[in-house]
């Protein structure tokens, strides 16, 4: 199997912290809660929304372990999360018809949780 010298593709995991794989693992959860519901909805916009979204995270996942402009992929990471729990709360509970916090259910709770660590990961990811 022929290597690169370049480095190109190569995973740089060596100077990822624990709070790095912290951060990895919400946004590994909150990507597949994504794609599974986008599944679940595709075609519909929503659905189309959802895998979208999914396929942010991963994204993300992929150009943190390559190390590529990380501070950058943090600064962004913060207002992606960070509007897609707003959008979850105005869809699903200011103009929806489900009420806060009896109708989050198991997917969207473990979903927010994870959203709010990893925005707390990026935050402090961003500061350090």
């Amino acid at each position: 199997m022929a290597t690169s010298s370049s480095g190109e593709g190569e995973l740089r995991t060596e100077p990822l912290t624990g709070l790095h794989w912290v951060g990895i693992v919400a946004a590994l959860v909150s990507g597949a809660i994504h794609l599974l519901l986008g599944i679940r909805f595709f075609p519909s916009g929503l659905g189309i929304s959802f895998l979208l979204a999914g396929l942010g995270f991963l994204g993300a996942i992929g150009l943190v372990l390559r190390g590529y402009r990380r501070r950058l992929v943090y600064g962004v990471g913060i207002p992606f999360v960070l509007v897609q729990l707003v959008l979850w709360y105005v869809i699903n509970f200011a103009s929806g018809p489900k009420s806060f916090p009896a109708d989050v259910g198991t997917f969207g709770a473990i979903d927010k949780i994870a959203q709010l660590v990893l925005v707390g990961v990026l935050i402090a990811l961003l500061r350090s």
